[in-house]
């Protein structure tokens, strides 16, 4: 037979126990994690196992957590799972006979291994009964397929009957979302309009070229959709024009680039180092790779940008494009002086607010459109709509945007992603937009304030818009090993290069953290204030493993008083 076979941490010493032993008796064992003896939730284990016997790719499952309860509650939450817990042989052999039971759990806190290998064979040695046992077995399955089909589909339904393992990975990264605090500030959660268009037949459908000059017949409705996608990014962002097609926001940018220059020409951007972007001129990425990159960077003391020197550098060098946004930067920009500089030099300016375009478009940060000549952006992050790139425009630029877009780099658009965009912009338009934008700032600022009152340094001292950037060497720690160290109390985020950095790029000295999916998980600063002392707990408890788990338990309290896309 195939077993599916999962723990949590306080399982995983049965765990390894078990798939030598059923193995040894001729079963095939998938391990459907956690991966190691380490801090590990139950709940994205038991989705896994759930899922694959559900969905017919494991004969039966065993899941293995503390009490054996966890798992064996979330595991019945997947439809066609019947998982029962077990303490000894003669309860494994009974619910296989008379319940039919699927998924067998056990307790680690319980059992030694040797007795959880001995109700595993019980349980696989045993089969149903059938007879009066099939009248009442049939009563639950009856049951579950009534209500299931009165709420509707669950998500990942067609995939979890067409391919159960992925069905089991994407249960599991649901798992984990809920679960974990999400801090990496490019990061966001979708509505469930913005998920369900992206999956729609729109997918299925060429549209090379914009609407109404298209090299492909049938577009009359996709045309309909890119045309409400312009139109609406227009309104939210006050832009002359719009291009929607861009797959994302380095496209977005590439598109700009080669629009107004050649090969070799020199661009001016802030230094991936001092909170820029790759495509900012970075030698690995195209952008250093195509055109003669420079960079101004921020001042040593303040951490924040000199728009003179920037004028003087630009001045020296001449470039023709001077590009502005960041990806780490977490201070508002001059749009107003980086305008006159680029006049000065006769450049092209191109503001890349990939990370701040929701915060725009709900009208609590300002606005470079006004100013630049080219806006780029990617749609997802504070914008909370699909992956996927944006460029807005003076309308005298538009004709060498789209004709750098297609066919300059890119083929067939993704009209699924272009519809999703267009619902993206609808509900940025809508007033409780707005409301949630000045509360991802609200937010930030709160948790700016209690992360310093316990003691941590914020680069440039603070923060203007959504996203910190914390170093961490004074508090003992590099990025990399901060990273690791939250991602164990339940806390995600990424290791990031602080200004004039001493570490190396894959170990920094910082850690970037946003409000931006708290926020839409309905957290406020009260949270924040409560997240920052999570961490500054979790600094000082680094070298104790049950504190740290403490701090996990408490983490997953927090996000379950704060539901993401309930059933």
């Amino acid at each position: 037979m195939i077993i599916a076979i999962g723990s949590d941490h306080r399982g995983y010493p049965h765990r390894d126990r078990l798939r030598v032993a059923l193995a040894a008796s001729g079963h095939e064992v998938v391990d459907c994690g956690a991966p190691g003896p380490g801090p590990a939730d139950y709940p994205h284990p038991a989705f896994a196992v759930g899922e694959r016997v559900a969905g017919g790719a494991a004969d039966l499952g065993i899941l293995i957590c503390g009490s054996g309860i966890g798992v064996a509650i979330a595991a019945n939450k997947v439809a066609g799972v019947r998982a029962a817990l077990c303490l000894d042989p003669e309860a494994a052999t009974m619910t296989r006979r008379h319940n039919d039971s699927n998924v067998l759990c056990l307790s680690g806190d319980r059992t030694t291994p040797d007795a959880a290998v001995a109700i595993a064979e019980a349980y696989l040695a045993a089969s149903f009964e059938g007879g009066r046992h099939a009248r009442r077995v049939d009563q639950i399955t009856e049951y579950e397929s009534k209500h299931h089909q009165e709420r509707g589909p669950a998500m990942y339904d067609a995939v979890r009957q067409t391919d159960p393992e992925i069905a089991a990975v994407l249960a599991a990264e649901l798992g984990r979302q809920r679960s974990q605090l999400e801090m990496i500030a490019s990061e966001n959660f979708t509505s469930r309009a913005v998920l369900e268009t992206m999956g729609s037949v729109l997918t299925n459908k060429y549209a090379e070229g914009y609407p109404g000059k298209r090299y492909y017949g049938g577009c009359v409705h996709v045309d309909e959709a890119e045309t409400l996608a312009k139109d609406r990014a227009c309104l939210l962002f006050e832009a002359e024009r719009a291009n929607v097609q861009p797959h994302s926001g380095s496209t977005a940018n590439l598109t700009a680039y080669l629009a107004f220059c050649k090969p070799g020409d020199k661009i001016l951007g802030l230094s991936l180092s001092h909170g820029g972007h790759l495509t900012h001129g970075h030698p690995v990425n195209f952008s250093g790779l195509f055109f003669e990159a420079i960079h101004y960077e921020v001042e040593r003391g303040s951490e924040t940008i000199d728009y003179d020197r920037m004028r003087d550098q630009a001045k020296r060098e001449r470039p023709r494009l001077l590009v502005g946004g960041a990806s780490a930067y977490p201070r508002t920009w001059d749009y107003a002086a980086m305008r006159s500089i680029a006049d000065e030099v006769g450049a092209i300016f191109v503001f890349d607010m990939a990370h701040i375009a929701g915060l725009v478009a709900g009208k609590v940060h300002p606005s470079p459109v006004p100013f630049a000549d080219v806006v780029t952006s990617t749609t997802h992050k504070t914008l909370r709509g699909p992956r996927g790139g944006l460029i807005v425009c003076k309308k005298d630029h538009l004709k060498a945007i789209n004709k750098m877009n297609f066919p300059g780099i890119q083929g067939g658009p993704l009209m699924h992603m272009i519809a999703a965009k267009a619902v993206c912009f609808h509900e940025c338009l809508q007033p409780a937009f707005r409301t949630y934008a000045q509360r991802t700032l609200d937010n930030a600022q709160a948790l700016a304030a209690a992360l310093i009152a316990k003691g941590f340094r914020l680069a440039s001292g603070g923060t203007d818009n959504h996203l910190l950037l914390v170093n961490c060497k004074p508090r003992g720690l590099t990025g990399k090993e901060m990273e690791e160290l939250l991602e164990r109390v339940g806390i995600t985020c990424n290791k990031n290069t602080v200004p004039f950095d001493e570490e190396s790029p894959v170990v920094t000295s910082g850690v970037r953290l946003g409000t931006p999916a708290l926020t839409t998980r309905g957290m406020g600063p009260a949270e924040m204030r409560r997240i920052a002392d999570l961490m500054d707990r979790a600094v000082a408890s680094r070298t104790d493993d049950a504190a740290l788990a403490n701090l996990r338990a408490e983490s997953e309290e927090l996000c379950r008083a704060f539901p993401l896309y309930p059933e």
